[in-house]
């Protein structure tokens, strides 16, 4: 039996201002926005490249707005995203790495190269480096 995450609900307050930081500051795609009724809508985006999408809107889950964080995105190069993200207005951190006791600046080992970042309401977002060989593997497997 495959268990595949597919999506993950973002609470937040603002569902228009959430659908345009992530659609056109993260690039995110729009695969859904309906809205049956006032007290109902789902807004479904999609990271370039993933198989998991997250969901906003309204009637959806009962967090609070910006609660999330964990959330982690992986990339083959953290200077690429960082300065695409930077271009398109998203504050995010500076490269960083786990020294095995807390986040420090600079690049670290395999899988240890880090940018961090928080959507309008607060959720927070991992940027994880994927090492080039480990990224063929995955796409060959």
């Amino acid at each position: 039996m495959d268990y595949r995450l597919e999506v993950v609900v973002v609470p937040v307050s603002d569902v228009d201002r959430a659908k345009h930081f992530y659609a056109d500051q993260m690039g995110f795609v729009v695969d859904v926005d309906d809205a049956p009724n006032e007290r109902f809508r789902v807004v479904q985006l999609t990271p370039p490249g993933s198989g998991c999408s997250v969901t906003i809107g309204t009637g959806l889950a009962d967090m609070a707005p910006g609660s999330l964080r964990g959330l982690q995105l992986v990339v083959a190069d953290i200077e690429a995203a960082r300065a695409e993200l930077l271009a398109r207005g998203v504050p995010v951190s500076t490269v960083q790495h786990h020294d095995g006791n807390a986040f420090v600046d600079g690049h670290g080992g395999s899988w240890n190269s880090f940018i961090f970042f928080s959507d309008p309401d607060g959720n927070g977002w991992a940027i994880q480096e994927k090492p080039e060989s480990d990224a063929a593997v995955g796409a060959a497997g």
